[in-house]
């Protein structure tokens, strides 16, 4: 069972279940910003991010039967996953402002690992 089901069953208590129940009237308000394409996969217009998976949980749950969240879910992971290759091949060339805030929150001569990249940073 979700977090969502059991917010919305009642299950946490009615404060969770209202505010599930907002929840999923919010984002039903907001079907104009969702395009969905051939395929069924849903995306937001405004940034063309592939729906969330807790957003096409309430979506659904709401009656919004006109997209598919397996096709969202599946395109979802494919555009996650060119990111992920996209800031691979692009490297963590870490600016001296970064480097600084990092030494800051780690202290000098600490090594970080980026944990996309592995890459080991000394500081």
């Amino acid at each position: 069972m979700t977090r969502f089901e059991q917010e919305i069953s009642g299950r946490l208590g009615d404060f969770w279940k209202r505010n599930a129940q907002q929840e999923v009237e919010r984002l039903l308000a907001q079907t104009d910003n969702i395009e969905v394409e051939d395929d069924g996969a849903a995306k937001w217009k405004s940034s063309g991010n592939y729906l969330p998976s807790d957003v096409c949980e309430k979506l659904w749950y709401g009656g919004a039967t006109w997209f598919s969240p397996e096709a969202t879910a599946w395109r979802r992971e494919e555009q996650t996953n060119e990111v992920i290759k996209a800031y691979r091949e692009r490297g963590t060339q870490d600016d001296i402002d970064t480097l600084n805030e990092m030494r800051a929150a780690f202290g000098t001569g600490t090594t970080v690992v980026d944990c996309i990249t592995g890459e080991k940073i000394r500081l």
